[in-house]
């Protein structure tokens, strides 16, 4: 039998008010994959993500993590998002705490582990995403590039199962959108569960085993990258690729 994909997501609906954001989306993300999702704004891309981590609730259909229903009303969405990392595109660091504070917080405070266990494992990330000597910079004195990499630590001090990334270089300089794009390459190219919303096609060619291209709230088109951007079929895709390629 084969093995049960990491996350499952089957005719997933979700509406705010009248507008219907996702219209019935599915799709499997085998453990070890990198699974990008592009199309254009307001297509839904972001909120499915949040729906994965339980950040917002789904009307219809189902999303499981790891066999776990995660719109079960009994669903212990700390343990969910421990197993599910998330990076946005706002950084969300704590301003009043330093780069080590920030990845050592949660390890602490949520998952109540020893600190001198946790600063040891959170200045090896640290010094994973490359911020070696940034350990006491308070986010003000970081670039751009260097918070969202923090942040990425900070995701990766909860030992995570897999890793949601919502547009995390839309805010970044192009310089600084290439260090962060390689920490994530790093990461899948280590075999972490990834799912990517990006406007980074090079980045998502390059990295992705599967891509899905959502607009107004549906999947219009997926495969794997050599086939989707060379040979893709609906209309609306090959205008979305004109566009930005």
């Amino acid at each position: 039998m084969p093995e049960q994909p990491l996350i499952r997501l089957v005719d997933v609906h979700k509406r705010f008010g009248a507008n219907e954001v996702l219209r019935g989306v599915g799709f499997d993300v085998p453990k070890g994959d990198v699974v990008c999702v592009i199309g254009p704004s307001g297509s839904g891309k972001s909120t499915l993500l949040r729906c994965i981590n339980a950040l917002v609730p789904i009307e219809q259909g189902s999303i499981r993590v790891d066999g776990r229903e995660v719109n079960d009303p009994k669903l212990d969405k700390l343990a969910l998002r421990r197993k599910v990392g998330m990076v946005f595109q706002q950084y969300n660091l704590f301003p009043h705490r330093t780069a080590l504070q920030n990845v050592m917080m949660a390890p602490i405070h949520v998952l109540k582990q020893e600190r001198v266990e946790v600063e040891a494992r959170a200045r090896r990330l640290i010094a994973k995403v490359r911020l070696e000597g940034k350990e006491d910079a308070f986010p003000g004195e970081l670039s751009g590039g260097q918070q969202q990499r923090t942040a990425i630590a900070r995701s990766l001090a909860m030992n995570p199962d897999v890793m949601l990334f919502d547009e995390v270089t839309a805010a970044l300089d192009p310089e600084t959108v290439k260090e962060v794009l390689v920490t994530i390459r790093e990461l899948a190219e280590e075999g972490m569960t990834c799912v990517i919303v990006t406007h980074e096609m090079g980045f998502a060619r390059e990295v992705a085993d599967h891509i899905y291209f959502t607009d107004r709230g549906v999947i219009v088109e997926h495969g794997a990258p050599r086939e989707f951007f060379a040979e893709a079929r609906d209309p609306r895709t090959r205008q979305f690729l004109s566009q930005i390629l």
